[in-house]
Order: C-alpha cells, then structure tokens, then sequence
C-alpha cells in the first residue's frame, strides 16, 4: 500500500480489481480495499489503548471521497476524546435500531395489543382500522419521540377536509392515548396530541334523521314495503322497526340466536351489542329482545328464504358475510327518506312515541333500547329486567305499527330488485 498520497476521485473510478485484494492509501489510516471482485470499501485504521484496530466506513460509491474522509476525521476526534471509534458505531447503530423499534406504528400497536383485552371485538377491530387507514401512512414510520404538533395537526387536518370532523376527534383521542402509553414506558417526553384538541374543527352535532310519531311510522313501512327490494332486505326493515335494535346487531344476527328464542325472547349476546366489555361482563347484559306476535311472523318468513344458511340477513353474493347496513339505508332512501329517516332513527321513533303513549315506563322503554344506566342505583334498577311489562310493550308497539299492514308472509309476493 502507497503511504500518505491523497486519493482523486479519478483514481478511485479508474482503479480496477486485480487478482489479489490491494489497498490504496488515503493518508491518516484511511484507505480503500479493493476486493478481487472489485467491490470498493472505505476503512479506517487506527491504534487504541496501544492496540491496532480497523474500523469499516462504508462502500464508494455510496460513501463519497468527501464523505470518507469525514468519516475519519469524526473517529479521530473520538480518538482524542478517549473513545473508540468502531465502538461508537456498534452503539449509534444500536441506537438507531431502538429508534427504529420506537416508532408510532410499532408502540401504538403495542399500545392496542394491551388495550383490546378491556374491550370488544368490534371496537377493538374499530380502532385499529382507524389507526392503520388514517395514521400509519403519514407518521406510522417516525419515531415516536420526534413527533410534534404540526405534524399530528396535519393528520387530522386530513381526516377534517372530508368533513368527518367526529373521525378526527376519535382518531385523535387515540393518538393521544398512543402517547400517554409511550411516556409512561419512557418512549415519548410529551403528547402533542393533547395540545392540538383546541384546535379542531368544531363537531356540530346532530341527531340522526328519524320520524317520531305513530302516523308517519306507519307510512314509512307503507311506502318501504312498496318498493321493489330484496325480501330479505325488506324483512329486515320491518325486524329492525318492531325490536328497535341497533342496525348493525340486526343484521349480523346469527340463526342459532333465533333458533334458540325461548318464551318469545330473542337473547342477543352482550359480545355483539354496542357496550364496553366492562358492561358486557355484568350479570344481565345480553339485551334481552321481548318478541311480538308480528316480530315472530318475520323470523319465520325469514327463515324460509335464509334459514339453511349461518346468518339470518346474509349478504346476497357471500352467505357467510351479513348483509350491508347500506342496504336498509338505501331503501329508505328509495322511498322518500333521504335526510328524513334512517335506520337508525327506529330506536328514536319507537323512544318517542311509546314514551309519549307510557311515560310511566320511561326506564322500562330506556331498557328495552339496552342504554346503559349512568348510576349504580339505575342499573341495579335495570337488572330486574321487568321483563313482563316489557313483552307487553313490544306487543303493544307492533299493534300500533302495524295496524292495518300486509302479513310479512306477503313482503314476498312484492316488487323485488
């Protein structure tokens, strides 16, 4: 090896590789190895504590002349300051190996894999999906240490331009909850997730569209029933408005939940209706669904259409998913009740007229919607159950509705889709 002649970037393009490795010689202990398969990398020699040592700096030409002899420069400035260079590069690569496994991804799915436990399959599901759609992509891969406002700003800023202002308020709760993780396991020094909560876009809220009184139920099955739609879809509606369940219990209710109705009781299991499993871990949570004569005439016209397969409203072209909570929507809105009347807004229908027609049973009727009690007293007042006022209710609900309307026997003989 030629000593202490400075190396052109000419000279290290032009040099080929020979049938021996060969070294040429930056001065300083710096020089490039030249393999006999003609890779190039830069090395640094160099003595500590009296012994002779070889740190490697990294192949041309991803490592410029320029930045080689940097390189060198650094570890002789470690050298002097009592450090060994190739040392301080096991421990910045370590370093940046512990940043790496630090990002926001990594630790809110740590953060997530510690929370499901408390909560419901769905919810569980509902946040993770929130977090891999609408965080990861943009900050997912940064350590989470490095992050700031601005940058959790722009995330929900994102979120805010479709107009899903109530997305962005969870998705930021969530962050924030990722953060307060992260300094309590010493990951994270702040939550800025936490100082941008001001900023957001305001949440009007409003209530869903939902028709609330008898005269105008009766016309929305009426004009419902008329359109042309899939029985099943159609079935569901007319289930959905006597039990004034969720739409999305409903339509993933399972045939063995309806196969094993006793008493006229359908028992929806805690695990699929909208609680904390804290709740759902209580003695009497599964929402007990009190069946009226008109409600056990749909299950059995239900059933002659969907009853050999695994759920009761399944989706038309893949048996084993549930049908879409869209397809009610739609409907609706075919017959005239876009912005008017949703799904949903069945639990509100039947709340308000049967709370105008009973006031007496307001908790009854608050009970039979499965709202959890805010107090104690409440709830020990709910798990008595009052389950023989309740089938009363629901008997006297579904004669109101329905007065006067077709058999659900007939919804099949209608205008189909």
């Amino acid at each position: 090896m030629v000593k202490d002649q400075m190396l052109t970037d000419a000279q290290i393009r032009k040099a080929k590789a020979e049938s021996k490795p060969r070294k040429l010689s930056d001065g300083e202990g710096l020089f490039l190895f030249i393999t006999a398969a003609g890779n190039k990398l830069w090395r640094l020699k160099y003595r500590f504590n009296g012994s002779e040592k070889l740190l490697s700096i990294g192949p041309y030409p991803s490592i410029s002349l320029a930045d080689a002899r940097q390189a060198k420069d650094d570890a002789k400035a470690l050298l002097r300051a009592g450090k060994d260079p190739a040392v301080a590069k096991k421990l910045k690569k370590l370093a940046g190996e512990k940043r790496s496994a630090e990002t926001f991804e990594v630790i809110a799915r740590e953060w997530h894999g510690l929370q499901k436990a408390q909560w419901v399959e769905k919810h569980a599901a509902d946040v993770l999906d929130s977090l891999e759609k609408e965080v990861f992509p943009h900050i997912g891969s940064s350590p989470i240490r490095e992050l700031d406002v601005p940058e959790i700003m722009g995330v929900l800023r994102l979120i805010e331009s479709r107009q899903a202002n109530e997305t962005a308020r969870r998705v930021r709760q969530r962050i924030s909850a990722v953060f307060v993780y992260a300094i309590a396991s010493g990951r994270a020094a702040a939550d800025p997730a936490a100082v941008v909560k001001g900023a957001l876009a305001p949440l009007i809220k409003g209530r869903q569209p939902a028709i609330t009184t008898l005269a105008e139920a009766r016309d929305i099955l009426a004009n419902v029933e008329k359109e042309a739609a899939h029985p099943v879809t159609k079935l569901a509606h007319r289930l959905l408005a006597l039990t004034a369940l969720r739409p999305g219990t409903l339509i993933a209710t399972p045939w063995p939940e309806l196969n094993s109705v006793v008493d006229d009781v359908w028992q929806v299991p805690a695990s699929r209706m909208k609680l904390k499993r804290k709740h759902k871990e209580e003695s009497a949570r599964d929402h007990l669904v009190p069946l009226s004569r008109q409600a056990l005439e749909v299950i059995e016209t239900l059933r002659t259409i969907t009853g050999r397969g695994p759920l009761a409203f399944p989706n038309t072209r893949h048996s084993h998913k549930p049908m879409s909570e869209n397809a009610i929507g739609y409907l609706l809105n075919r017959a005239g009740y876009h912005q008017k009347h949703v799904p949903h807004g069945w639990r509100a229908t039947f709340s308000s007229v049967m709370n105008e027609c009973n006031p007496a049973d307001k908790a009854v009727i608050d009970l039979m919607l499965a709202h959890v009690p805010k107090d104690k007293v409440e709830g020990a007042y709910n798990r008595a159950l009052h389950l023989a006022r309740r089938k009363e209710l629901a008997q006297i609900w579904a004669d109101m509705l329905l007065e006067g309307a077709p058999s659900a026997a007939a919804l099949l003989e209608g205008p189909r889709r």
